[in-house]
């Protein structure tokens, strides 16, 4: 089976969505994840605190690294978290991240792993 990574965006300086909404959206997400883990699909998957957490490092000489805080762009959508799954194809991937934008509402990017085939 290959490996797929499933990427939830959520959008930059959103409110947090109802409490109610959210819950919904929590015991979804969690059933996913079940029956991920029932089918041997599942590999890893959590949430990312916010971009301003994020340090970027970029090599600036021979030996040197720059170290910054916050995120490398500025954008309207944030990588918000990820999962990691296995699928014997693309299509199985994108029925689970399908079922992960039915439950999240938010935009899902499914990508296929270097070196599996």
């Amino acid at each position: 089976m290959k490996q797929y990574l499933i990427s939830m965006y959520q959008p930059a300086g959103a409110q947090r969505p109802d409490p109610a909404f959210l819950a919904g959206v929590m015991r979804e997400v969690e059933a996913i994840g079940r029956e991920l883990r029932e089918a041997d699909c599942w590999v890893f998957g959590d949430g990312l605190h916010a971009p301003e957490t994020a340090t970027v490092l970029r090599a600036a000489g021979d030996d040197d690294v720059l170290v910054t805080d916050g995120p490398f762009a500025e954008g309207k959508e944030y990588l918000g978290g990820v999962t990691i799954i296995r699928a014997p194809d693309l299509d199985a991937a994108l029925d689970w991240g399908r079922r992960y934008a039915r439950a999240t509402t938010l935009p899902i990017e499914v990508r296929p792993f270097q070196g599996e085939g």
